[in-house]
């Protein structure tokens, strides 16, 4: 689980920022969505350029090194805040494994212009690497063999030195590697979506897929008729080849017609969301952008019931529905305010202790969250 994660100097941070998922609140109700003692479901509120996707950018940074899942390099564009003077963006990661802290500090000058990497497992050093001196150690048994600065590597680049060890090391089995293994497979299980945008996506997997197609593929069609007609959508759908590939159509009295064809914007949203959906129980980490954008209050406040059964994955969403705000959802400790390059939860922000019976809604409405 990540516990714990903060930027500097990245995009329109201009001064550290920390998200804190590892410090929840003693509430006794919606206790589901703590896990390890992190919070494992949370909503990021913020106003129109306040940062929240500034935040997912930053947080997905980790995958641009360490993995070879897609990226959409041309949102990290610029990269470093223009109103600094400093050339390095700097990040930490916290996590927990099994019991075992694992902490991730790295800074960069671009999306893949590495400048030191340090990894820390129970509290100690045991990876690092400095590119600027191209020198650094590896304590992780297994690794004695692997020349971190070797000759073949500097001329490779910025190869991630974790990526490195990750590829080509035989780990012995031991508590530390163990926690390094979950690590690296949480980095490659993460994933970012946008809501409405089916070819823009990060972590995860490789390429795009028709999400109609994929649903198709999944074997999850009649399930997809299901969720559609929860909603008050019934469409009767039906798979047919187009092409040698296998799409998604709606079945009328009179004729049959693509999905994507008649099927509103709001809908289509919710499609590519069904489609994230069913591969999300395999996702370590998953933060979605504006989720409910086109959706009404029941339909926003019905997608977060199904995300919180999503008992192992921790998920992230932004929005600007302040409708969402209530303790029968989730609870204070679990909404995050992002305002003047600052996140914090509302238990944290909050003059006086909240309770289940408080409507946070409300009182977030009556500026009670100001600062």
């Amino acid at each position: 689980m990540l516990k714990r994660f903060s930027v500097y100097n990245f995009k329109g941070f201009d001064q550290e920022l920390v998200l804190d998922l590892g410090n929840p609140a003693n509430y006794e109700f919606n206790s589901e969505i703590i896990r390890d003692n992190c919070i494992t479901k949370g909503i990021v509120y913020g106003i129109n350029g306040s940062g929240k996707s500034n935040l997912a950018l930053a947080l997905f940074d980790i995958i641009l090194h360490l993995t070879d899942k897609e990226r959409a390099l041309d949102k990290y564009q610029p990269y470093t805040n223009l109103g600094l003077t400093d050339e390095i963006a700097k990040f930490e990661y916290s996590f927990v494994f099994d019991g075992i802290s694992v902490v991730y500090r790295y800074g960069k000058t671009g999306p893949l212009s590495l400048v030191y990497e340090r990894l820390i497992i129970k509290d100690q050093e045991m990876l690092s690497y400095d590119y600027i001196k191209q020198e650094g150690f590896s304590k992780l048994l297994g690794t004695e063999n692997l020349q971190l600065s070797s000759s073949t590597l500097n001329g490779i680049g910025q190869l991630s030195r974790v990526k490195y060890v990750k590829s080509n090391a035989l780990l012995v089995d031991n508590e530390e590697n163990r926690a390094f293994r979950s690590f690296v497979s949480f980095v490659d299980n993460m994933l970012m979506f946008y809501s409405l945008d089916q070819k823009r996506y990060q972590g995860f997997t490789v390429g795009v897929e028709s999400y109609t197609h994929g649903i198709i593929e999944a074997g999850k069609l009649k399930e997809f008729e299901s969720f559609l007609r929860e909603q008050d959508i019934d469409y009767k759908l039906v798979s047919l080849d187009m092409n040698g590939i296998s799409e998604l159509f709606c079945k009328f009295p009179r004729k049959t017609v693509p999905f994507v064809s008649i099927a509103s914007t709001g809908t289509q949203s919710l499609a590519l969301f069904y489609y994230w959906y069913i591969k999300m129980e395999q996702a370590s980490l998953v933060f979605i952008d504006e989720y409910d954008a086109f959706y009404h209050f029941e339909l926003s406040q019905g997608i977060v019931e199904l995300i919180k059964k999503l008992d192992k994955t921790q998920v992230i969403i932004s929005t600007h529905n302040t409708d969402l705000l209530s303790n029968d959802l989730l609870r204070p400790d679990a909404y995050y305010l992002l305002k003047d390059n600052r996140i914090r939860s509302l238990d944290k922000i909050a003059e006086k202790e909240l309770r289940r019976a408080h409507n946070i809604q409300k009182m977030f409405k009556a500026g009670a969250f100001d600062e």
